[in-house]
């Protein structure tokens, strides 16, 4: 249901109260005997708030000395480097890590003291850190996306890049929750007022390395000589001073139309529930930049850490995520003649299977992995995999010589290459998706969510095939039933039931306290609500 708030501004009276958030973070105190209050690594790292006893100094000091004591025991003894995004609870967060992985001596690399950094600037720094060195170094971010202005989150990334996977956040969980359980006795920490004075710490600019090599991943150039008058909105997020740099660098006509930082996110407009998200794939929250659609040739946003796009073009207004991915897929092989030829496309099985049809006719190997960006981590580092993408708006790719660019959801890149497209082309990703509509038919596309308990989360996850008894869904026969991904045969953590022109997939939320049903119909809006309403029942008798 739509709340009547939905793509209004935000009134004060549903303001955070950032004071109170920031007390909680220190005063509460987790018991990992209540299942909502123990470290828990969802898809992207561990998240929760300090109001609900789920993301509270406690928590980082634990996450952290397991954090330490893993680095030690897989021999990772170099840089630690540490970003943060806008969220109110990141910059606590950081500090609390830092005194511990100052106290237990692991050398640190942080941005300035009024910086924030950008996921995917994190991913390329410690990529490039890595490259002609004798040690291992990772990072952290902290942030929980585009989640509520009373969230928080905290995110490992491995040496290579990229989100550390489930074999590495289970051992982390495990042991930070044995930390918990222990009073925090194992906890090896700094005094605050001890951080600044530490020889362990440096202070460093992530932002202008990453700048500076754009042009190697996007057509910088025929960007500025095309004249496109670009506007953007940082939504408040990390990366505002990423295209203050671009700006400076690189010469554009961009307009960044909304240069407020503030971690009640006062400026934005209401998600579809009426809360502030800053989901930069929803037209509710994205309302303000739509506005202003007709003003530019291109315009886009990015969510608080930047690692999700949002594409506004003159054509269709704000692109659903699946069609910009599409267009971008189509786009990159077609144009970035030095990539092998037999490089692989990266999809999450809940994305439209439009890509499909689009991978097939440019004769490229699909390679289909359940929800999360981890999954592509590895094809991204070593270069068989060409492009990773979900469809919650996060996306990476290889660099235009076909060597690895970032390892982790690039929100920025996929901005830019909407307007190298647009440059080159003449016309705006909207136009091309249109293209596609006409050559593949219609694609109609729909996520539900749904309130769930954690036992019902549980349930959900653990289905299996013969949990679905019924031969047909919606009207169609079905053909095949998922509960491990085509691409690298791992777990769904749920299902997903296709026919002859549709299918659809249910999984519980990483993240909070609701299940998702993605669904997808090529024939028509009735069919892909009948394929929703099969799906729910489906669900509801499961769990």
């Amino acid at each position: 249901m739509i709340s009547n708030l939905a793509g209004k501004e935000a009134p004060k009276e549903i303001l955070e109260d950032i004071e109170e958030l920031i007390e909680c973070y220190y005063e509460h105190k987790p018991d990992v005997n209540i299942q909502n209050q123990k470290v828990s690594f969802g898809t992207s790292g561990h998240r929760g708030t300090s109001l609900k006893t789920s993301f509270n100094e406690n928590h980082i000091f634990a996450i952290t000395q397991a954090l330490c004591e893993y680095r030690k025991s897989v021999g990772i003894n170099g840089v630690m480097h540490i970003g943060i995004d806008t969220h109110a609870l990141s910059r606590p967060a950081q500090i609390s890590a830092l005194q511990v992985f100052l106290g237990n001596e692991v050398k640190c690399k942080i941005a300035n003291e009024d910086a924030f950094t950008p996921t995917p600037v994190m991913s390329f720094t410690i990529i490039e850190a890595n490259k002609n060195s004798d040690v291992l170094n990772d990072g952290v971010v902290i942030t929980p996306s585009h989640n509520p202005p009373s969230d928080g989150g905290f995110k490992y990334n491995t040496p290579n890049g990229g989100p550390a996977d489930s074999d590495v956040t289970s051992i982390i969980e495990k042991r930070a929750n044995e930390i918990l359980k222990n009073g925090l006795n194992e906890v090896k920490a700094l005094a605050q007022d001890k951080i600044s004075k530490s020889d362990f710490l440096d202070i460093d600019d992530f932002i202008t390395p990453y700048v500076e090599s754009l042009d190697s991943i996007i057509d910088m150039t025929a960007i500025k000589n095309a004249n496109l008058k670009i506007g953007v909105d940082p939504l408040g997020g990390s990366g505002l001073d990423v295209y203050k740099r671009i700006n400076e660098v690189y010469g554009l006509n961009l307009d960044i139309v909304n240069e407020k930082i503030d971690p009640t996110f006062s400026f934005m407009t209401c998600d579809h529930d009426g809360k502030i998200r800053m989901d930069c794939s929803s037209p509710y929250a994205m309302a303000s930049l739509i506005k202003l659609a007709d003003k530019y040739d291109i315009a886009f946003a990015n969510d608080p850490d930047f690692d999700r796009h949002g594409i506004v073009t003159k054509s269709v207004g704000l692109m659903n995520p699946n069609h910009y991915l599409t267009v971008a897929i189509w786009y990159l092989f077609s144009n970035r003649k030095e990539w092998k030829n037999d490089l692989g496309v990266g999809k999450t099985l809940v994305s439209s299977s439009m890509i499909d049809k689009v991978v097939n006719s440019i004769d490229k190997k699909l390679y289909e992995v359940p929800v999360g960006f981890k999954w592509f981590v590895e094809g991204l580092f070593d270069g068989s995999l060409a492009f990773g993408g979900e469809e919650s708006a996060g996306a990476s790719f290889l660099r235009i010589d076909g060597s690895v660019w970032s390892t982790d959801k690039d929100g920025i890149i996929l901005n830019l290459l909407a307007a190298e497209i647009t440059a080159k082309l003449e016309k705006d990703p909207g136009v091309i998706y249109q293209e596609f509509e006409k050559q593949f038919g219609k694609a109609y596309y729909k996520r539900v969510d749904a309130p769930a308990s954690f036992e019902q989360k549980a349930k959900l996850k653990s289905l299996s095939v013969k949990d679905i008894t019924s031969k047909t869904l919606a009207n169609e026969e079905i053909e095949n039933i998922y509960t491990n991904a085509s691409g690298n045969n791992a777990s769904i953590g749920g299902l997903k039931v296709t026919t002859a022109s549709g299918w659809f997939a249910a999984r519980p939320s990483g993240t909070e306290d609701i299940y998702k049903i993605y669904a997808e119909s090529f024939k028509s809006e009735d069919h892909l609500e009948l394929l929703i309403k099969e799906a729910q029942d489906l669900v509801i008798k499961s769990i």
